[in-house]
């Protein structure tokens, strides 16, 4: 049917270089390195960390809770933090006057263009070896997680804020499946430190 929407596949990078990806971006200082970093890491979409709130943020518990308002679904979608992740958000310097993580020097949201201009910076410099863009990150992740763990396809999907089939839907709704999410997110934080020629995490 005509009315019916391809899907769009956006340019990610493959999950075997992702490790090198990542080297180089924490080498970046500036907002933006910090926002995708952050993305990459928490598998969700750029709007949500762009929009993201310290009031969103539990350290102690190592979680994000990130608004319907904020999220593709409209539905609360809580995010485990792995230990990489804590460690970025308490090394951020808090601007006055904002509750964002990571404000532009105007103290608003970054655009997107922010972030894809980084990346777009890194590919012309030759230190991305791909086209990319941000949003490719969730495939990167999927692909990974699909291909180099064991987790049910319910823990990954949910991971990715998506909603899972109906079988798992009651569970879902009443755990969200956190503590096995926050297991995988462990892992996928732990194999983004690895230099991409190390597959021996995997």
């Amino acid at each position: 049917p005509r009315g019916l929407k391809k899907t769009k596949h956006q340019p990610a990078v493959p999950y075997t270089s992702v490790g090198d990806f990542m080297a180089k971006l924490r080498s970046k200082n500036s907002t933006s390195a910090r926002a995708l970093e952050f993305l990459v890491m928490t598998a969700v979409r750029s709007g949500s960390v762009r929009m993201a709130t310290w009031d969103e943020i539990d350290l102690n518990k190592k979680l994000w809770s990130i608004p319907a308002e904020h999220t593709k679904a409209k539905r609360e979608h809580k995010v485990p933090l792995p230990q990489q992740a804590v460690s970025l958000l308490t090394a951020l310097p808090r601007m006055a006057g904002t509750a964002l993580l990571f404000p532009n020097p105007k103290g608003t949201a970054l655009s997107d263009m922010a972030i894809s201009q980084l990346m777009r910076g890194m590919r012309e410099r030759g230190e991305l070896a791909m086209e990319a863009v941000p949003h490719g990150f969730r495939s990167t992740f999927r692909d990974w997680a699909a291909e180099q763990t064991s987790y049910p396809d319910e823990i990954r999907k949910a991971a990715s804020g998506h909603a899972v089939g109906d079988a798992v839907k009651e569970a879902y709704q009443r755990t969200d499946l956190l503590e096995k999410r926050r297991h995988l997110m462990d892992e996928w934080t732990d194999y983004l430190d690895l230099p991409s020629g190390d597959r021996s995490a995997s």
